[in-house]
Protein backbone atom coordinates (compact mmCIF):
# COMPACT_ATOMS: atom_id res chain seq x y z
CA UNK A 1 0.00 0.00 0.00
CA UNK A 2 1.26 3.45 -0.94
CA UNK A 3 -0.43 6.70 -0.05
CA UNK A 4 0.37 9.72 -2.18
CA UNK A 5 -0.15 13.31 -1.08
CA UNK A 6 0.16 16.13 -3.58
CA UNK A 7 0.91 19.72 -2.66
CA UNK A 8 1.99 22.95 -4.29
CA UNK A 9 -1.05 23.77 -6.38
CA UNK A 10 -2.69 27.17 -6.41
CA UNK A 11 -3.63 30.20 -8.45
CA UNK A 12 -1.00 31.76 -10.69
CA UNK A 13 -0.98 34.23 -13.55
CA UNK A 14 -0.12 33.14 -17.07
CA UNK A 15 3.62 33.00 -17.52
CA UNK A 16 4.19 32.12 -13.88
CA UNK A 17 5.60 29.02 -12.25
CA UNK A 18 4.59 26.42 -9.70
CA UNK A 19 6.27 23.36 -8.28
CA UNK A 20 4.12 20.41 -7.34
CA UNK A 21 5.27 17.81 -4.85
CA UNK A 22 4.04 14.26 -4.37
CA UNK A 23 5.03 12.68 -1.08
CA UNK A 24 4.73 8.91 -0.77
CA UNK A 25 4.02 7.09 2.50
CA UNK A 26 6.82 4.60 1.91
CA UNK A 27 9.96 4.20 -0.12
CA UNK A 28 9.60 4.76 -3.85
CA UNK A 29 13.01 3.32 -4.58
CA UNK A 30 11.56 0.18 -6.11
CA UNK A 31 8.55 1.80 -7.75
CA UNK A 32 9.59 1.97 -11.34
CA UNK A 33 7.15 4.50 -12.71
CA UNK A 34 6.05 7.66 -10.94
CA UNK A 35 4.06 10.25 -12.79
CA UNK A 36 1.80 13.25 -12.99
CA UNK A 37 -1.55 13.36 -14.74
CA UNK A 38 -4.13 16.10 -15.00
CA UNK A 39 -7.83 16.43 -15.56
CA UNK A 40 -9.83 19.47 -16.61
CA UNK A 41 -13.62 19.72 -16.28
CA UNK A 42 -15.32 17.71 -19.00
CA UNK A 43 -12.08 16.15 -20.19
CA UNK A 44 -10.41 12.81 -19.65
CA UNK A 45 -7.44 12.48 -17.37
CA UNK A 46 -4.26 12.88 -19.39
CA UNK A 47 -0.62 12.11 -18.89
CA UNK A 48 1.64 15.06 -18.11
CA UNK A 49 4.95 13.41 -17.29
CA UNK A 50 6.42 10.18 -15.95
CA UNK A 51 9.79 9.23 -14.57
CA UNK A 52 11.30 5.78 -14.13
CA UNK A 53 13.43 4.60 -11.23
CA UNK A 54 16.43 5.07 -13.49
CA UNK A 55 15.50 8.67 -14.24
CA UNK A 56 14.10 8.22 -17.74
CA UNK A 57 11.38 10.78 -18.35
CA UNK A 58 8.40 10.94 -20.66
CA UNK A 59 6.88 14.39 -21.14
CA UNK A 60 3.63 15.17 -22.94
CA UNK A 61 4.07 17.26 -26.07
CA UNK A 62 1.70 19.91 -24.71
CA UNK A 63 4.07 20.72 -21.83
CA UNK A 64 7.43 19.76 -23.29
CA UNK A 65 10.00 22.50 -22.74
CA UNK A 66 7.93 24.04 -19.94
CA UNK A 67 7.46 21.24 -17.37
CA UNK A 68 10.12 19.10 -15.74
CA UNK A 69 9.61 15.97 -13.65
CA UNK A 70 12.09 14.75 -11.07
CA UNK A 71 12.21 12.32 -8.18
CA UNK A 72 14.10 12.22 -4.90
CA UNK A 73 14.08 8.62 -3.73
CA UNK A 74 15.69 9.56 -0.41
CA UNK A 75 12.71 11.80 0.35
CA UNK A 76 10.12 9.51 -1.25
CA UNK A 77 8.99 12.50 -3.30
CA UNK A 78 8.31 13.29 -6.94
CA UNK A 79 8.24 16.84 -8.23
CA UNK A 80 6.72 18.61 -11.19
CA UNK A 81 8.28 21.96 -11.99
CA UNK A 82 5.90 23.96 -14.15
CA UNK A 83 7.14 27.10 -15.90
CA UNK A 84 5.58 29.44 -18.44
CA UNK A 85 2.13 28.35 -17.33
CA UNK A 86 -0.81 28.89 -19.65
CA UNK A 87 -4.54 29.10 -18.92
CA UNK A 88 -4.97 25.74 -20.66
CA UNK A 89 -2.78 24.16 -17.97
CA UNK A 90 -5.63 24.73 -15.51
CA UNK A 91 -6.60 21.34 -14.09
CA UNK A 92 -6.48 19.06 -11.10
CA UNK A 93 -3.05 17.44 -11.08
CA UNK A 94 -2.75 13.89 -9.80
CA UNK A 95 0.29 11.91 -8.76
CA UNK A 96 0.51 8.28 -9.78
CA UNK A 97 2.71 5.42 -8.58
CA UNK A 98 2.77 2.32 -10.75
CA UNK A 99 3.90 -0.67 -8.72
CA UNK A 100 2.21 -4.07 -8.83
CA UNK A 101 -0.97 -2.01 -8.79
CA UNK A 102 -1.52 1.64 -9.57
CA UNK A 103 -1.89 4.18 -6.80
CA UNK A 104 -3.31 7.70 -7.11
CA UNK A 105 -3.18 10.76 -4.94
CA UNK A 106 -6.18 12.96 -4.21
CA UNK A 107 -5.05 15.70 -6.56
CA UNK A 108 -4.12 19.35 -6.27
CA UNK A 109 -5.82 22.18 -8.14
CA UNK A 110 -3.79 24.37 -10.45
CA UNK A 111 -5.50 27.47 -11.83
CA UNK A 112 -3.78 29.72 -14.35
CA UNK A 113 -5.40 33.08 -14.95
CA UNK A 114 -5.00 35.00 -18.19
Amino acid sequence: QVQLVESGGGLVQAGGSLRLSCAASRSILHINDMGWYRQSPGKQRELVATISSGGTTNIADSVKGRFTISRDNAKNTVYLQMNSLKPEDTAVYYCQAKAVIVYWGQGTQVTVSS
